[in-house]
């Protein structure tokens, strides 16, 4: 994959992190837009061994629950159901 390609593809993954996943609720203010940039590597490392959209959420859900301390919502991560 290029180095375009992967700008291209962090960027919709930031994307998808910030508008839909957005566990805690950030994404009405402007300020904190960077919130989810350390998760976006994993993501995309994911992303790149051809993980299912199911394995992408439950590494999201172990985010919010581990990670965050929410109790989690699978519904709410990306690409899940």
């Amino acid at each position: 994959m290029s180095s375009t390609n992967n700008q291209i593809t962090y960027r919709q993954i930031d994307d998808i992190l910030w508008n839909d996943w957005d566990p805690i609720g950030v994404n009405d203010y402007e300020e904190p837009s960077d919130e989810y940039y350390s998760y976006i590597p994993e993501v995309y490392k994911l992303k790149l061994q051809n993980a299912t959209a199911e394995e992408i959420a439950q590494y999201l859900l172990k985010i919010e629950t581990d990670n965050m301390g929410l109790n989690g919502n699978i519904e709410r991560c990306p690409a899940s159901g």
